[in-house]
Protein backbone atom coordinates (compact mmCIF):
# COMPACT_ATOMS: atom_id res chain seq x y z
CA UNK A 1 0.00 0.00 0.00
CA UNK A 2 1.48 3.31 -1.07
CA UNK A 3 1.52 6.36 1.16
CA UNK A 4 -0.96 8.10 -1.16
CA UNK A 5 -3.37 5.20 -0.68
CA UNK A 6 -3.01 5.44 3.08
CA UNK A 7 -3.70 9.18 2.87
CA UNK A 8 -6.80 8.51 0.76
CA UNK A 9 -8.04 5.91 3.23
CA UNK A 10 -7.40 8.34 6.09
CA UNK A 11 -9.50 11.02 4.37
CA UNK A 12 -12.34 8.56 3.76
CA UNK A 13 -12.35 7.54 7.43
CA UNK A 14 -12.02 11.13 8.65
CA UNK A 15 -15.00 12.34 6.61
CA UNK A 16 -17.15 9.28 7.29
CA UNK A 17 -20.12 9.13 9.63
CA UNK A 18 -18.45 6.44 11.73
CA UNK A 19 -18.28 6.86 15.48
CA UNK A 20 -15.04 8.18 16.96
CA UNK A 21 -14.41 4.72 18.41
CA UNK A 22 -14.71 3.04 14.99
CA UNK A 23 -12.51 5.71 13.42
CA UNK A 24 -9.85 5.13 16.11
CA UNK A 25 -9.84 1.41 15.32
CA UNK A 26 -9.50 2.04 11.58
CA UNK A 27 -6.70 4.56 12.16
CA UNK A 28 -4.89 2.04 14.37
CA UNK A 29 -5.25 -0.59 11.65
CA UNK A 30 -3.68 1.79 9.13
CA UNK A 31 -0.84 2.45 11.56
CA UNK A 32 -0.25 -1.30 11.81
CA UNK A 33 -0.16 -1.55 8.02
CA UNK A 34 2.39 1.27 7.91
CA UNK A 35 4.52 -0.42 10.58
CA UNK A 36 4.74 -3.52 8.41
CA UNK A 37 5.34 -1.80 5.07
CA UNK A 38 7.62 1.04 6.14
CA UNK A 39 9.24 -0.64 9.16
CA UNK A 40 8.20 2.18 11.49
CA UNK A 41 10.32 1.70 14.62
CA UNK A 42 8.54 1.14 17.93
CA UNK A 43 10.82 3.60 19.68
CA UNK A 44 11.69 7.08 18.45
CA UNK A 45 14.57 6.85 15.99
CA UNK A 46 15.69 10.25 14.79
CA UNK A 47 17.83 8.85 11.98
CA UNK A 48 14.95 6.77 10.60
CA UNK A 49 12.57 9.73 10.93
CA UNK A 50 15.00 12.00 9.09
CA UNK A 51 15.12 9.52 6.20
CA UNK A 52 11.33 8.93 6.20
CA UNK A 53 9.79 12.34 6.88
CA UNK A 54 6.61 11.81 4.87
CA UNK A 55 6.02 8.38 6.37
CA UNK A 56 6.43 9.53 9.97
CA UNK A 57 4.26 12.60 9.29
CA UNK A 58 1.40 10.38 8.08
CA UNK A 59 1.94 7.94 10.94
CA UNK A 60 1.73 10.73 13.51
CA UNK A 61 -1.31 12.21 11.79
CA UNK A 62 -3.08 8.87 12.19
CA UNK A 63 -1.97 8.64 15.79
CA UNK A 64 -3.16 12.16 16.67
CA UNK A 65 -6.51 11.57 14.94
CA UNK A 66 -7.48 8.77 17.30
CA UNK A 67 -9.78 9.65 20.16
CA UNK A 68 -10.27 7.55 23.24
CA UNK A 69 -13.59 7.92 25.01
Amino acid sequence: MKLAEIQKEYEEIYHSALSDHCKAIKYANLMTVMEGIYKVPMLKNEEWEKENKTVIAMYRKLSRSRTFD
